[in-house]
């Protein structure tokens, strides 16, 4: 039978998205939406940056990007642009723009020149000059187009989490979802070890049939009360706390995100209307607290009167994210460190993915096995692709980032990726055979890879043709594309115009 009570616990980011997915496909049907969110638990709010998916979270309910993005102080991203991860590749930074619809005109251009650069051919490989959003971030331009403007534009936001969050506890209240403030003392179960009630402080009991654990790294219901186990990344991905900050705002606001390498790990910058997050993710293992927050206060040239902020990170998955009538999302699920920005990704494809599971099913958890498999799958690649980020590295300023180059702890999948690029194979084929390109796609896996320069010496006699991005003209025919587009404030005051 249809469960009528749906109970989350645990509000932030991850909690109130998926209270909004559930009222936009199941308050009409009679299903009653709880969120319980404890009072103690306090804002982080260091800025947050989301991949092009969360774009489709709010047309999925209803809401215009004119009602939330001012509320959050959010600004556009169309690219993240990393800095001083490989040095000796001759290139100070690259770029992994969002790939858009035009793109289409350009990306197998850029597939082919990437390859046969690895045959030793002198081809252009930039990944920024071939997608339109690199180029608009190169020029400070926002990604809104004209209404004459025949293509669709990929871009991710950068926003205040803990603003973000305030909006959409106020959409799912306006739409039904019932909100309460209390702390859990303790957990109903029955027999069979399903939850069946919150026990909170105050002496309320808040029964239910199904629950969503959103309360964080605690992971209240899956790991503290039905036992789940969590499975640590930490052999590939050592970085497990970070320091942040916050300065004054940028001017002109870029619409991209820096991440740029340091001793032990590397910092963010996420641009917002009102400010600019900072934050400097490293492994404690290789640099002390201290140190980390001397360099970070280096990096930024901050003050010693500006006030940091440390975080602890547990970097990895639970075994299971759906037990018995359980689901857990955000924090609680698991964590892949913030380098992609994939972590709101992950809260919405799996809140979907949940959704469309569990009606078909009947609103049972017969399909809680399949659920497994893919969202941990899920989890395991995205974790592919951040491991390739140090993997492939270059520095040998410090014992980190030579620890980083020397693991051997890879995936069977990564391993393929990365003998095919060797090899000078078709990329795209081997993520075609693999059944991955529903993760990270041939463009994105090429925009790491050239981007680091992982290129064999040139052959040492050049037919003097063969380079698409020349012959082809993309840069102009880019550069054409980008007149259509204004500049990155621009985009961001017709916001309040609306």
């Amino acid at each position: 039978m249809q469960p009528k009570r749906l109970v989350i616990v645990g509000g932030g980011t991850a909690g109130w998205m998926a209270a909004n997915l559930f009222a936009a496909r199941w308050a009409s049907a009679g299903v009653h939406i709880t969120l319980v969110e404890s009072p103690d638990v306090p804002t982080v709010g260091v800025g947050e940056g989301s991949t092009p998916t969360l774009k489709r979270f709010f047309q999925a309910i209803g809401v215009q990007e004119s009602d939330w993005m001012p509320a959050a102080n959010a600004t556009y991203k169309v690219n993240i642009r990393f800095k001083d991860w490989a040095p000796d590749a001759g290139a100070v930074d690259y770029s992994h723009p969002f790939i858009s619809q035009p793109d289409t005109f350009t990306q197998r251009d850029f597939l082919i020149n990437a390859r046969t650069r690895r045959m030793g051919l002198d081809t252009h490989t930039t990944p920024a000059d071939f997608l339109l959003n690199g180029v608009l971030a190169k020029h400070g331009k926002g990604p809104i187009t004209p209404d004459n403007f025949p293509f669709r534009i990929e871009y991710g936001y950068h926003f205040d989490a803990g603003l973000l969050a305030q909006h959409l506890r106020r959409t799912a209240i306006d739409r039904g979802v019932n909100h309460l403030t209390a702390h859990i003392d303790t957990v109903g179960q029955s027999d069979d070890g399903a939850i069946t009630r919150l026990h909170t402080r105050d002496g309320q009991s808040i029964d239910g049939d199904f629950f969503i654990d959103c309360s964080g790294f605690k992971a209240m219901l899956m790991r503290e009360t039905l036992g789940v186990a969590h499975k640590s990344f930490n052999a590939n991905l050592f970085n497990d706390a970070a320091v942040v900050a916050a300065t004054e705002a940028l001017h002109p606001l870029p619409p991209e995100t820096l991440s740029t390498a340091l001793s032990a790990g590397w910092a963010w910058r996420i641009p917002l209307t009102n400010r600019t997050g900072n934050g400097y993710v490293y492994s404690s293992d290789f640099i002390s607290r201290e140190q980390a927050e001397q360099e970070f206060r280096q990096h930024l040239g901050l003050s010693e009167q500006q006030e940091c902020r440390h975080l602890r990170m547990q970097v990895g998955q639970l075994e299971k994210h759906w037990h018995k009538n359980c689901l857990a999302l955000g924090l609680s699920q698991g964590f892949i460190e913030p380098l992609e920005a994939t972590a709101l990704h992950l809260v919405q494809i799996c809140t979907e993915l949940f959704m469309d599971l569990f009606e078909k099913a009947g609103f049972s958890s017969q399909h809680a096995q399949e659920y497994n498999q893919r969202v941990s799958d899920r989890f395991e690649r995205v974790r592919d692709y951040i491991v390739a980020h140090y993997k492939l590295n270059n520095r040998n300023d410090s014992d980190y980032w030579r620890a980083c180059r020397a693991m051997t702890d890879l995936s069977p999948s990564l391993q393929g990726i990365l003998d095919c690029w060797y090899k000078a194979g078709d990329l795209e084929t081997e993520i075609q055979r693999q059944g991955i390109e529903n993760h990270f796609g041939a463009v994105s896996w090429n925009c790491l890879l050239a981007g680091y320069g992982v290129f064999p010496k040139l052959a040492p006699t050049q037919p003097g043709t063969g380079d698409l991005y020349q012959e082809k003209r993309i840069a102009q025919f880019l550069e054409g594309c980008a007149l259509n587009f204004s500049d990155h404030a621009h985009n961001l005051q017709l916001l309040h115009k609306k």
